[in-house]
């Protein structure tokens, strides 16, 4: 019998559909990675979030021929020496698109707006008025133009935004008014009203928002991380908020999670802060049980190349 390891907190709703679908498995379980070092060793798949992924845990899954993991990004996968190329991985991508478009909307709408000073005002009691700025006419640089920016470019494009696009192959593309290469980003940052981040990380986009980036921006514009933390340099950011060198940010990723209690950014008020939610939905099971059932009988049946969301790494350090 194959023996599969379903290590992520959401275990309770897929292991009795995986045993019910699947009675040939042998299911092991465990609230996450780190949990379940125990059961590594008789492991031939894996499910779990990619960042659990270490070079230790790997060399003890000797038998371990596949890793469906929970998220799109593959960072900790990428950096992994121990990790054997016949091992064959697939990701979740494709499920975030409109959760992630909406936590941008969420940033835009509220950073552009004051909307926590509105809701400040509420609760004190107190009727102040100022220009309220409308996302119409405004220009939004989205980069990374893979699927969630598939997503949000539409939905941007209906509030009468110009899109601008940066991507590692730049090449027209639906509801984009302009996709250029990461060699143009300080002509196309220098633009934007709104610099939204969703690209996944490597050494192309590492701290690519840093001070440089930072020092061409309008200084009514704001920066929306989505992505990784690790594609801010955070110092610089933090000194660009706080001299207001940019209008805010809206962040819902950081270079250390949880976000350390003395960090600056919680006590800023023209930065929104999110606990890396953005790819997370009321429904989010239900849109992952189908990619888990659909690579898992093809796997099984062997035709692993029938399976959807391949993940060809990148290696990096």
């Amino acid at each position: 019998m194959t023996r599969l390891l379903f290590a992520h907190r959401d275990f309770p709703y897929f292991a009795p559909r995986l045993q019910a679908a699947f009675p040939q498995l042998e299911i092991d379980t465990a609230v996450d990675l780190p949990a379940a070092e125990d059961k590594l060793a008789d492991a031939e798949i894996i499910v779990s979030v990619d960042h659990t992924f270490n070079d230790a845990r790997l060399a003890a899954a000797p038998k371990l021929r596949w890793i469906q993991t929970m998220t799109t990004g593959t960072d900790a996968l990428e950096r992994a020496r121990t990790l054997r190329k016949d091992i064959v991985i697939t990701n979740m991508r494709g499920i975030h698109g409109p959760q992630m478009s909406e936590m941008a909307f969420l940033y835009m709408l509220n950073l552009a707006r004051r909307f926590a000073q509105t809701l400040d005002n509420q609760r004190n009691h107190r009727w102040q008025r100022w220009d309220q700025v409308r996302l119409a006419g405004k220009t939004v640089l989205i980069v990374g133009t893979g699927l969630v920016a598939e997503a949000l470019a539409p939905r941007c494009k209906a509030f009468g935004m110009t899109v601008s696009g940066v991507s590692r192959t730049p090449r027209a593309l639906p509801h984009f008014d302009r996709v250029e290469g990461y060699a143009n980003i300080k002509a196309l940052a220098a633009q934007a009203d709104f610099l939204v981040l969703i690209a996944p990380y490597s050494k192309v986009t590492h701290q690519l928002v840093n001070a440089e980036l930072l020092g061409v921006m309008k200084k009514s514009a704001f920066v929306l991380n989505l992505a990784r933390g690790s594609l801010c340099h955070e110092a610089a950011l933090i000194d660009a908020l706080k001299t207001k060198r940019i209008a805010g940010a809206g962040l819902d990723v950081f270079n250390s999670e949880p976000l350390p209690v003395d960090s600056p950014l919680w006590d800023m008020d023209n930065v929104i802060i999110t606990p890396h939610v953005a790819g997370s939905s009321d429904d989010n099971l239900a849109l992952q049980w189908p990619i888990i059932e659909g690579n898992l009988r093809c796997f099984l049946d062997g035709r692993a190349g029938d399976m959807i969301n391949r993940v060809t790494l990148k290696k990096h350090d």
